[in-house]
């Protein structure tokens, strides 16, 4: 069920368009903008690799369908990242913007004395952002209720998804990289350790920081500390400082360093995967929870919350609404695949990537009347198999345009040149005058969203390359947003 439908002379107006929208789309191809043509020659990517369509973002209400440019714009593409927007319109749609998600927090057992005398249980809905400073505050509510000490267990229940078998190393190999970070019912702080290297040049040393602090694991405190070659510290020295500490994280109970840190690179902090993705949230519940100054009589492993037992409190999340942005502008993986299992949590048997497909699917027949229909694997485009076409995702674009998930939807793309992922852009012609996502993989690349000309006509623009060489490629994306920017101002 849609929440917030269109009005019904909304949804005919716009229907009318989007029919005028394919007619024009089906009418052939066009000459690709010179610019764009000579960055893809450039790259050496061939035009057949590209696929493009400019076109209005309400031309059933500026009465202008005929789309600027229309390229190969019926071709199935891997997206990459930018299939995020299907996943955080259809979440909006079907949840609402105002959806949170709760974590359960149940005692089992009787408090007295400060000490529970049975098990705690902590409850994992599908939390995206159940991060570090979220967990303090949810064991901090827990001593609220007078729990200083624990007898019995910490039940981790992780049963609102299907389990998955899936690794963190499947997809390319990089099992520590943070964005290959597989989701959990109960995600903590990304499954990431985020370690801070500060330079003391006086002990000749840099002290490393650890967060969370997780149970059972040794961490290096220190690393000597190294300077150029002339005794004197220059930024040059800096260099690739991660290769320099000759880190060793095969053990995960070991966090290690072999080498030295570069006293000229100042305080960095670097964030890894944890290497047992499995143990991350039982080893940080237990460290955050010693540190605070709390006792456990068992450990802190699996389970599942006995059924009637009401909860003694719930920690809320923070809005779809305001998740979105963290997924669109900073281009968010485990937190895109945490939404897209949210569409299917209330089936039997646990959210699961199959189910939430269905659940997409659905939307997308029920909305586009199927015309256009997306391949999906997990929601966030960190996937060989995920498709879409340029046309599907510019009326996508449109429909959100002329909805009531517009404002939610635009305010989470990041801004050309100014924030997000899009805060490196280079290009000067749309800085600040585009909301646009991006997606790259090692064989894709891509852009969509919105882009406003001078004269006050917004535009959907969407482009991707699938290519070897589509990396190389983004300088060609940027002019077509260019491009799109000067002529929507004829």
């Amino acid at each position: 069920m849609l929440l917030n439908p269109l009005p019904t002379r909304f949804r005919t107006r716009l229907a009318a368009g989007l029919l005028a929208l394919l007619a024009s789309l089906a009418a052939g191809a066009q000459t690709l903008p010179p610019e764009v043509d000579a960055l893809l020659a450039r790259a050496k990517v061939p035009r057949e690799a590209f696929a493009a369509v400019v076109v209005d973002a309400a031309p059933a209400l500026s009465g202008k369908a005929a789309p600027l440019l229309n390229w190969r714009a019926g071709s199935a593409m891997n997206p990459a990242s930018v299939m995020k927007l299907v996943t955080t319109y259809a979440g909006l749609e079907l949840l609402g913007p105002a959806y949170t998600w709760a974590t359960p927090v149940y005692a089992d057992g009787p408090v007295a004395n400060g000490v529970l005398t049975g098990n705690l249980i902590i409850q994992g809905r599908g939390d995206p952002k159940l991060v570090m400073e979220r967990l303090w505050l949810l064991l901090r509510r827990v001593q609220g209720l007078g729990i200083k000490a624990i007898s019995g267990d910490i039940l981790l229940d992780r049963s609102a998804f299907a389990a998955s078998t899936q690794n963190p190393g499947d997809f390319d190999g990089e099992a520590l990289r943070p964005y290959n970070v597989q989701p959990d019912a109960l995600l903590l702080n990304y499954k990431s350790v985020v370690m801070t290297f500060a330079p003391n040049p006086g002990s000749g040393s840099a002290s490393i920081s650890y967060d969370p602090p997780l149970a059972g694991v040794r961490m290096q405190a220190s690393v000597p500390l190294s300077t150029g070659s002339n005794g004197h510290a220059t930024l040059a020295d800096c260099g690739d400082y991660r290769a320099q500490l000759q880190p060793d994280f095969a053990d995960p109970l070991r966090m290690a360093f072999a080498g030295s840190y570069p006293a000229a690179c100042g305080e960095k902090v670097w964030a890894i995967a944890y290497p047992d993705p499995a143990g991350y949230a039982q080893r940080a519940i237990a460290g955050l929870w010693q540190e605070m100054g709390g006792t456990l009589g068992g450990r802190v492993k699996d389970g599942v919350a006995p059924p009637g037992l009401a909860p003694a409190f719930e920690m809320e999340s923070a809005s779809l609404a305001e998740i979105i942005r963290d997924i669109n502008k900073f281009s968010n993986n485990v937190m895109a695949q945490q939404l897209f299992l949210t569409l299917s949590l209330q089936r039997p048997g646990g959210a699961s990537n199959e189910a939430s497909r269905e659940a997409v699917r659905g939307w997308w027949q029920a909305r586009f009347a199927g015309q256009d229909m997306p391949v999906l694997d997990n929601g966030s485009g960190l996937s060989r198999l995920e498709r879409v076409t340029p046309q599907g995702l510019a009326r996508m674009l449109q429909t959100a345009y002329v909805s009531g998930a517009m404002p939610e939807l635009m305010a989470s793309l990041p801004i050309s040149g100014v924030d997000g992922t899009l805060k490196r852009s280079k290009s000067q012609v749309s800085q600040g005058w585009a909301h646009l996502k991006s997606g790259t993989l090692r064989d894709s690349t891509a852009l969509a969203g919105y882009v406003d000309s001078a004269s006050g006509r917004r535009l959907v623009v969407v482009g991707i390359i699938n290519h070897a060489n589509a990396p190389a490629a983004r300088p060609a994306l940027e002019a077509l947003v260019d491009w799109a920017v000067k002529e929507g101002s004829r």
